[in-house]
């Protein structure tokens, strides 16, 4: 299978302190892939250098065999993001939003059906300014997955949701899988990237600390759980 994402020793600093320190991955065609670390890792900054949105000091990257600053309009149409702060115009309503964003792209999903799958039906005419935090959090993956995308780049997807509303999401994505769509996705929570990933890179003060896939990475460890193996890699977790 085909690299999707490339991304070779990519160094990115702010102030003289390295937030991304010679990072290397890469994810395959319908491959989804977890990069996880603690608040300040430099999760988020790999993302919006990966996505073309901050600039870099070192390193290449390529989404689709494509730069993502050069070809940004061609790789518009093909990837989906969902960030961690998502900001709407002022006195907007969700079905505008969605409608809005439609219009964007040549090939939407239908949102209507979206939004019923995501339980958000019932405040489609509401302003996105009166959701839930958790509300708002499905309304960003929504919005991400109405262009069809081939790739997926979620930041923190689940954050703010119940529980029945983290697996509803999941069964969504698990259903992408289906379709070869590739994903990257940022999370604190090692169940859902258990459920989720089939590769994971985990990063401390923004250099990798180990990378394969789940089992892989959970075997090297005394555990038998990807959490307490994620806490032993991080030196948080003493064997008992």
């Amino acid at each position: 299978m085909k690299n999707v994402i490339e991304v070779e020793h990519l160094k990115k600093s702010y102030n003289n302190k390295l937030a991304v320190d010679n990072l290397s991955f890469s994810v395959k065609e319908g491959e989804f892939f977890g990069l996880l670390g603690h608040n300040g890792a430099g999760k988020s900054t790999t993302i919006d250098c990966i996505l073309g949105l901050k600039s870099f000091e070192n390193g290449k990257v390529r989404i689709l065999d494509m730069d993502p600053i050069k070809n940004r309009k061609k790789l518009f149409e093909r990837v989906g993001v969902q960030l961690q702060q998502s900001s709407y115009q002022d006195r907007i309503k969700v079905l505008e939003l969605c409608e809005e964003t439609s219009v964007l792209y040549k090939e939407v999903e239908d949102y209507q059906k979206l939004l019923k799958e995501f339980s958000l039906d019932k405040v489609k005419n509401q302003y996105v300014s009166t959701l839930s935090g958790g509300e708002k959090q499905k309304l960003a993956i929504l919005l991400a997955l109405l262009p069809r995308p081939e790739v997926i780049f979620l930041d923190e997807l689940t954050t703010g949701l119940d529980t029945a509303a983290r697996r509803g999401v999941w069964k969504q994505l698990s259903e992408l899988k289906e379709k070869r769509v590739t994903l990257l996705l940022t999370s604190h929570y090692m169940d859902e990237v258990e459920v989720l990933c089939d590769k994971i890179c985990i990063i401390k003060n923004g250099k990798e600390v180990v990378s394969g896939t789940v089992q892989e990475v959970i075997s090297t460890t005394p555990y038998s759980r990807l959490e307490e193996a994620y806490l032993w890699y991080m030196g948080e977790e003493e064997i008992v």
